[in-house]
């Protein structure tokens, strides 16, 4: 079932907002997970299991080793 792009996106921003301490405008598309915003292995895991959780969905360790970037999160949750 494919979801609204503009709330999941409005959803990932909030989340990595929070919980990862950044403003919205420091969170863009672009930003890669841990290179710009500093997602440790921990926080990624956390991540994981909190869109699966809200989404009622499960997400496969082989989708989150490719998943790099803000984008890609949205991507990946518009699909799935």
């Amino acid at each position: 079932m494919a979801r609204d792009i503009a709330a999941t996106t409005a959803l990932v921003s909030r989340v990595l907002q929070e919980w990862l301490g950044f403003a919205d405008s420091e969170v863009k598309p672009e930003s890669r997970l841990e290179e710009d915003l500093g997602a440790d292995s921990l926080d990624l895991l956390e991540l994981v299991m909190h869109f699966e959780d809200t989404l009622g969905i499960t997400i496969e360790d082989e989708h989150v080793e490719n998943i790099k970037t803000v984008q890609q999160v949205v991507d990946y949750l518009v699909v799935h």
